[in-house]
């Protein structure tokens, strides 16, 4: 598992690794030595950017087209898989996974869409579920996966507005459980972490168009600040690591004491 050293040897997949939260991830991870396979949607700019960002400082990594959004092409996104870990690193598996596949369009209760709703449960909760059963041929026993939640699903960070994301968002707390539950027998370890309040793109870069947000969600967090990308990607790093080798089935708040 990951480690302080160089570990050339092994191969993460970010899901949502082009921006954000899932691209800080994909560069720390590719800083130990571990090669990365991260997936875009719309951005394949900012992709490419993450890519070679990664390659300049000497690591290794592809970026891959996935709209989360249509379990029907995961099929053909694990052949893409394949073929990458075949051609570019020599092998047919991987040894991590990083589930981080989202998006923030808000609205009311009265104001949510069945459209929205379902765009929710395909993108956050389905995707998921069924990405993870498509690439489990491929995952080495012994690997270890991360779940992106969100504090919206914690009694703490329930806010007008976030009904169906954070219901979503809750259900992939309890899947992340029984996901580690079922893959206990090839010592598979899966976790989550819950994101409170976070400096990146997501909401369309909520805290970029409204700065004035800043301080006032800094006033509602113990630790006095909003938080950083890098704040959760040290999280998901060392959850993926043989540091918490004995910590499975956890969702793991990593907010700055949001609401305490």
């Amino acid at each position: 598992m990951i480690n302080n050293q160089k570990d050339s040897s092994k191969v993460a997949i970010i899901i949502g690794g082009s921006t954000g939260i899932g691209k800080s991830t994909a560069i720390k991870i590719a800083e130990r030595g571990v090669g990365v396979i991260l997936t875009y949607n719309t951005n394949r700019d900012k992709a490419e950017q993450t890519v070679a960002e990664i390659e300049n400082a000497g690591g290794h990594a592809v970026a891959l087209l996935l709209d989360a959004g249509r379990s029907e092409t995961f099929i053909l996104f694990k052949e893409a898989i394949l073929e990458q870990l075949k051609s570019k690193w020599n092998r047919e598996t991987f040894h991590y996974l990083v589930n981080n596949a989202g998006f923030g369009e808000m609205a009311s209760f009265e104001a949510t869409t069945e459209e929205l709703f379902d765009r929710n449960v395909s993108v956050m909760l389905k995707a998921p579920f069924f990405i993870t059963q498509h690439l489990l041929p491929l995952l080495e026993d012994g690997a270890s996966i991360v779940n992106t939640t969100s504090t919206a699903a914690l009694v703490t960070g329930i806010a007008d507005g976030a009904s169906a994301y954070g219901a979503v968002k809750a259900g992939l707390v309890v899947l992340s459980k029984y996901m580690a539950k079922e893959f206990s027998k090839r010592k598979i370890r899966v976790n989550s972490v819950a994101p409170g309040p976070t400096k990146t793109n997501f909401a369309d870069s909520g805290f970029e168009r409204f700065p004035e947000f800043v301080d006032i969600i800094a006033n509602q967090t113990a630790l006095g600040r909003v938080g950083e990308a890098e704040d959760l990607s040290k999280v998901i790093i060392s959850l993926l690591s043989d540091d918490f080798g004995w910590v499975t089935g956890q969702d793991i708040e990593v907010s700055g004491g949001f609401h305490l």
